[in-house]
């Protein structure tokens, strides 16, 4: 079952001025935030120096709306259409799935659907009609 969708605003490198500017304008407030230099490290694809203190990932709550925002990679501009995103939680990794496969349907894979470190399932994907989605899957501790 889709549970909720919520914004996601992506910025190159003034995440943390965008949370302090709607905390103060939008009366938010910060839920948590997590930079890419606290993610778990990955040999594989080491986190440069740049992009330590930017944000990975964080959540702001507006009323009753979550407000998910953070930074690009320094040298991955941001590209038209993809400032404001929209994320889609589901409660069933087979049905993130799903949605996952039915939006790339005329569309393209920005990230393959998979498991990580926070979620049993997660993709973006861009459908036909240019609009980016990350769906992701809540578990079931919080």
């Amino acid at each position: 079952m889709i549970l909720r969708l919520n914004p996601y605003l992506f910025m190159d490198g003034q995440a943390k001025e965008a949370i302090a500017f709607y905390e103060k304008t939008l009366d938010a407030k910060l839920l948590g935030v997590q930079t890419f230099g606290e993610m778990p490290a990955n040999p594989e694809f080491p986190i440069p120096e740049a992009a330590k203190d930017r944000v990975a990932h964080s959540m702001l709550k507006i009323g009753e709306t979550d407000l998910m925002i953070s930074d690009t990679f320094p040298g991955q501009p941001l590209k038209q259409g993809e400032q404001v995103t929209v994320c889609i939680t589901t409660n069933d990794s087979r049905k993130s799935k799903s949605v996952f496969d039915a939006l790339q349907d005329g569309g393209t894979v920005n990230m393959p659907f998979q498991e990580t470190f926070w979620t049993p399932g997660y993709g973006v994907v861009t459908d036909k009609f240019g609009v980016t989605f990350h769906i992701t899957t809540e578990t079931a501790a919080k």
